[in-house]
């Protein structure tokens, strides 16, 4: 069975939906803490979840970045060991480390937007045209440079788009990945669109498809 870490920072608050969501994905889920530097080479996955971390305070995920677990995160990622998910504020997170490109700034409304949105799949690593998930965030106005984008598009990388854009981000984008196809940001929420309670369960095969993708059968890991 893959094992998959999901990450607790301070102010996190998605942590045990993020967990049960991938479990229900047929996953072992095992919580680690922000506070501790340890080795993440045993987990297939790891998860950074939703929430306000340190309140969101300076900028959304900027003191997060320098807790001890993201030196772990960044060795994950530079082994090239799994796939790294950041979900909203994990996201952000994953922004402020340089471990994704781009920033973000508070919506363009000026409001928290909370309501489900329809996402069309622009990368081909998800086996799908169109998902609905929820979004619920403050600070969701993904902002890059035209060249960092056009490098973006041409490479594959953009996730997935808004099609109706919620918080005024560049190009409707509404998720990314890095350059080695290990690390993905996503604003909405799959954990919120999980089970049958949730009349939606797109968010079950978002998460497996991401997981998988990085998965080689046959591969020992840890």
């Amino acid at each position: 069975m893959k094992k998959v870490a999901v990450v607790v920072f301070k102010g996190t608050n998605c942590e045990n939906e993020t967990f049960h969501a991938l479990e229900a994905c047929g996953y072992e889920s095992e919580y680690v803490w922000s506070d501790k530097s340890i080795s993440l080479m045993k987990y297939n996955a790891v998860v950074l979840p939703g929430g306000f971390s340190y309140g969101d305070y300076l900028r959304s995920g900027a003191l997060a970045r320098f807790t001890p677990i993201m030196k772990s995160v960044e060795k994950y990622v530079e082994g090239n060991h799994g796939t790294v998910i950041g979900i909203c504020n994990g996201f952000q997170i994953l922004t402020e480390a340089g471990l994704l490109p781009g920033a973000f700034m508070k919506n363009s409304s000026g409001k928290f937007v909370c309501k489900m949105v329809n996402l069309k799949v622009e990368s081909d690593i998800l086996p799908f045209e169109y998902v609905n998930l929820y979004v619920a965030h403050g600070d969701g106005n993904y902002v890059i440079g035209e060249d960092e984008f056009k490098k973006l598009k041409k490479e594959n990388r953009i996730l997935f788009t808004y099609k109706d854009n919620p918080n005024g981000s560049f190009k409707d984008i509404a998720g990314v990945i890095n350059k080695n196809f290990n690390v993905f940001g996503m604003m909405p929420h799959p954990e919120r669109s999980a089970f049958p309670f949730h009349k939606n369960r797109d968010g079950l095969k978002v998460l497996k498809a991401i997981v998988e993708s990085e998965f080689k059968e046959g591969e020992e890991v840890g």
